[in-house]
């Protein structure tokens, strides 16, 4: 797997979640993040151990005590793929509240904007023909 799929795989739980947002405010030892759990020790030291295998943080032994730390490298690594769809969402919010301002009516800028847009897709990318199903 390779490791963008690794984090957000560690980041669909929301124990592991949690415990970051712990771990954002500053080191913890394994048991101050197990406090505010009712999961047993072992389902804890699980989820670290995906965390820590998703680089997500690193561990240090100092004494008896076991330390967390935040690695914050691939966050920034799924933060940048996210941010690859931003403008996508911006246009659509945006054409949103043009639609709501305007009574549900596309204001005529955005119409030409969008018919210009459309043209393009349809010559660039031709649709696919659909294949219906034929179970009703």
């Amino acid at each position: 797997m390779d490791s963008l799929s690794t984090t957000f795989a560690a980041l669909a739980d929301p124990t592991r979640r949690a415990i970051l947002g712990r771990l954002a405010a500053g080191d913890a030892t394994v048991g101050e993040l197990a406090q505010p759990f009712t999961i047993s020790a072992p389902a804890v030291s699980r989820h670290l151990r995906v965390l820590e295998q998703a680089g997500l943080i690193s561990r240090q032994v100092d004494a008896q005590w076991r330390l967390c730390s935040l690695q914050a490298l691939p966050l920034r690594d799924a933060h940048d793929w996210l941010d690859g769809y931003r403008n996508f969402w911006e246009v659509s919010l945006d054409r949103l509240v043009d639609l709501v301002e305007h009574d549900g009516r596309p204001a005529a800028a955005d119409t030409t904007r969008a018919r210009r847009s459309m043209q393009t897709r349809t010559t660039t990318n031709p649709p696919r023909s659909r294949r219906r199903s034929s179970n009703k």
